[in-house]
């Protein structure tokens, strides 16, 4: 069998990480970056394990930002993914293939939650989120938008548009068609109390301008904005009231879909079906794919020409497919909520014991550890110290959060319990270090 750097050398010219971070400052956009100092040139991957140049192994906690929920090369999808590309690999929408109909039936049959049935396919999140955004234009016939602070729902026009994270916000000419209220969350506040304050801003927001808006747009768990999770009532009160003004529900399930909370989508948590619902990442395990859903009513509304040249090509949609019969014959959704309830139960083991972590938040496999800065070191450095010294022990951790202080732990579904809790005890072990290093 031959090393990692013998099978990239086989494919071009092996250069080392160094050289990869030469080429990237000569030939990337500045606003790319990466996570690490120090970072391993990532070459192979297989189910959880990640593995560097030198060979060494990784056990990913981050699944490429709740992509390959069903793990690396995932032998069992990526053979279909191989057979339809030496078959057919593309023919764009306009032509008559099985997979995508195949696929679209699949989601309308069993999937998708309540009387979501149809089905528009493109290639990304932020494509589908802004799909579904002019949808909620087309069917309302109002132009403006309603979304919480911190969420993040795309690099797009409109999506950017409703990215609450001022990070994220790169275009300095934003429409201002978009009212953002308060998100179920406030480190100040009781969870109880900040989430009323979020639903009488809602309120407030329909008295005044009600029948501008066509959609509020939101993350049923947000992400990027440090993991947070509102309380099980929540989004049931914030869609009665929509539905007094006529106004849409967009859950972006990007990040949350396909089983990674121990729900088929987040939103089932808190008992409610949205009007629309965005999905990409875990979909297609590595493949790019995105779509957004509806019901018959609402994409009826769509009737205007459209299509996607890559959306839902044969290649994706066959993967796809693969995708949902490995979740469904491995039971992940179920795993999600067991061996992630564990994940959960030991990062708030930690919090008891290490005064570094303020608080845990999340569902299933989708959890995160907000950090505690002291007056030498921010809580955004202590994050990055942690992720080095994990990467040192041979774990992949993500970061998120509005001041970029949260640990994210997103990991393969598929995850075993004994990676876990091996995980576990290494993160007690370098907070351990970190705070005797404090004093």
């Amino acid at each position: 069998m031959s090393s990692p750097i013998e099978h990239q050398e086989q494919q071009s010219s092996f250069i080392g990480p160094e050289g990869v971070l030469e080429k990237r400052k000569q030939y990337f956009f500045p606003c790319t970056s990466h996570f690490y100092k120090e970072p391993p040139q990532i070459v192979r991957g297989k189910m959880q394990y990640l593995y560097d140049e030198k060979g060494r192994e990784y056990i990913d906690f981050f699944a490429g930002v709740s992509v390959v929920a069903c793990g690396h090369c995932n032998e069992e999808i990526t053979t279909k993914t191989i057979e339809q590309l030496q078959t057919l690999q593309h023919t764009t929408t306009i032509y008559l293939t099985q997979p995508m109909a195949d696929l679209a039936e699949r989601l309308a049959n069993g999937v998708l939650p309540g009387n979501l049935k149809r089905t528009f396919f493109c290639n990304s999140g932020s494509e589908a989120n802004e799909g579904a955004m002019l949808l909620a234009r087309l069917h309302t016939k109002r132009r403006d938008f309603i979304a919480l602070e911190y969420g993040l729902h795309g690099r797009t026009y409109l999506t950017m548009g409703v990215t609450g994270i001022p990070m994220w916000r790169s275009d300095d000419y934003l429409d201002s068609g978009v009212t953002f209220i308060p998100r179920p969350f406030d480190s100040e506040l009781d969870d109880e109390v900040a989430a009323r304050r979020s639903v009488e801003s809602l309120r407030e927001v329909l008295e005044e301008k009600g029948d501008t808006i066509a959609a509020m747009i939101v993350e049923p768990i947000q992400g990027n904005g440090g993991m947070i999770c509102p309380p099980d009532w929540y989004f049931r009160e914030v869609k009665q009231l929509l539905d007094q003004y006529g106004v849409l529900l967009i859950a972006d399930e990007i990040q949350t879909g396909f089983g990674r909370t121990g729900k088929m989508f987040a939103m089932e948590h808190y008992g409610v079906v949205p009007d629309i619902i965005s999905m990409a990442k875990a979909l297609g395990n590595g493949v790019p794919i995105g779509a957004f859903a509806t019901t018959d009513e609402i994409a009826a509304s769509f009737n205007r020409p459209s299509a996607s040249t890559f959306g839902g090509n044969p290649v994706s949609a066959v993967t796809a497919m693969a995708v949902l019969n490995y979740i469904e014959n491995n039971n992940l959704v179920e795993r999600a909520e067991l061996i992630g309830g564990r994940l959960l139960t030991g990062l708030r083991q930690l919090q008891e014991k290490h005064s570094t972590i303020i608080d845990v938040r999340g569902k299933g496999f989708m959890c995160g550890a907000e950090l505690r800065g002291n007056d030498t070191q921010t809580g955004a450095a202590l994050t990055d110290a942690v992720l080095e010294m994990m990467k040192e022990r041979g774990y992949i951790l993500g970061k998120n959060g509005i001041d970029r202080n949260v640990l994210a732990f997103q990991p393969p579904i598929i995850m075993p319990s004994r990676d876990v809790d091996a995980m576990l005890k290494a993160l007690d072990e370098v907070l351990s270090v970190i705070e005797a290093e404090r004093g």
